[in-house]
């Protein structure tokens, strides 16, 4: 499915992925069990977590709520004993907060993901946030969104 950005050029208001994106995103531990993790999302009122140990905020991959169902509860893994580094994912989809807003949806469609990590810059590559869906149609994007869903269910 081809993204058509035309539709939407009319609408869309130019943009950072820093304007629109949930900040303070903060790490867990990767030795954090499944169990924490789950109650840190519903604290946090999320179905996604970063993760790094290091004090300089390397990333280590992310974990969805997804992930712990599917990967860890349906697989039989004790959610108070196992730790998110085992069932991660070690694939970190991302872009930068002074990304296009439009170039960040388009990412979206094209990996069909719901969501980006957001880094602070090219060299030191820090968290700063997460980039959502919910985050661009939020900010009154959403033609922007609608096409990258389109793009995301069409493969689905």
């Amino acid at each position: 499915v081809a993204f058509i950005w035309q539709k939407v050029n009319t609408e869309v208001i130019p943009m950072l992925v820093r304007e629109a994106m949930t900040g303070h995103a903060e790490y867990i531990p990767s030795d954090t069990t499944l169990k924490r993790a789950a109650e840190k999302m519903r604290e946090l009122d999320c179905g996604f977590l970063p993760l790094g140990d290091s004090p300089e905020g390397k990333l280590l991959g992310v974990i969805t709520d997804r992930d712990i169902v599917i990967r860890g509860i349906a697989e039989g893994f004790d959610p108070v004993a196992t730790t998110v580094d085992r069932i991660k994912s070690d694939k970190v989809l991302y872009c930068f907060q002074d990304d296009d807003l439009v170039e960040a949806a388009r990412s979206m469609h094209d990996m069909q993901v719901y969501r980006l990590v957001v880094l602070d810059n090219m060299e030191d590559k820090k968290l700063c946030g997460v980039i959502s869906l919910g985050d661009i149609t939020r900010h009154h994007q959403a033609a922007l969104a609608s096409e990258a869903v389109e793009g995301i269910v069409a493969a689905a």
